[in-house]
């Protein structure tokens, strides 16, 4: 096991500092259109390969404030919001029911980006749920019957013998779309770009919703 003391600590983390050279983000250079430029960022982090471009921190608080956060996958985006899936009974659904207010944040290590996105969030409808559903991977339809997400178990065990029922109860035909399990799309009032520059003096452009209009600012680093 590493034994990390401050000073250690300290050093190893001095060797991983890097300088961020990129190609400036400026007022003039970024779409009126928040969904315009997300898009254009995306297809950007997809030539770049970066892994797992979808992948995005997702953060929500309980009505009392309990704040948590974790990695989700974007499915989708449009000018209406950023989609997503999951089991409607998992902890992070019970926090997004409670409190519709998130936060959405990717990191594109490959283009010193980062993205962060708040907002109100709110099901799909039923249908896009469904649709989304049958595009799954078979076995991914079959886990999410599976899985009571974010419950106690028992152990793997009680997993595995969960997953043979479901597997013998849909080997034939469709799977149906579980009732408990949907969409979430959060409808953004606040998107940043970040871009990572040199001496730490990074570009932050954001688009913000002042009466119903996107309002292009520029925030110190």
């Amino acid at each position: 096991m590493s034994n990390f003391t401050g000073n250690n600590l300290s050093a190893i983390l001095a060797e991983l500092r890097r300088e961020y050279t990129s190609e400036p983000l400026t007022e003039d250079s970024v779409s009126n259109d928040p969904f315009a430029q997300f898009s254009f960022w995306f297809d950007e982090s997809l030539r770049a390969e970066q892994p797992d471009p979808e992948a995005m921190t997702l953060s929500t608080a309980t009505r009392d404030g309990a704040v948590s956060a974790r990695v989700v996958l974007l499915k989708g985006f449009d000018d209406r919001g950023f989609v997503f899936y999951t089991n409607y009974q998992s902890r992070k659904s019970r926090a997004l029911l409670d409190n519709p207010q998130a936060a959405l944040t990717f990191y594109w290590h490959a283009l010193n980006r980062q993205v962060r996105i708040e907002g109100l969030t709110e099901k799909v409808s039923r249908e896009e749920s469904e649709e989304y559903f049958q595009t799954r991977p078979r076995g991914s339809r079959i886990g999410a019957w599976t899985s009571p997400q974010s419950e106690e178990i028992a152990g793997r065990q009680a997993l595995e013998e969960k997953l043979a029922e479901m597997t013998s109860r849909f080997a034939e035909g469709e799977i149906p779309c579980p009732l408990f399990w949907g969409g979430f799309r959060l409808r953004p009032s606040y998107i940043e770009f970040w871009q990572g520059r040199e001496n730490r003096l990074h570009d932050r452009i954001i688009y913000q919703m002042v009466d119903g209009q996107w309002r292009i600012l520029r925030l110190a680093p």
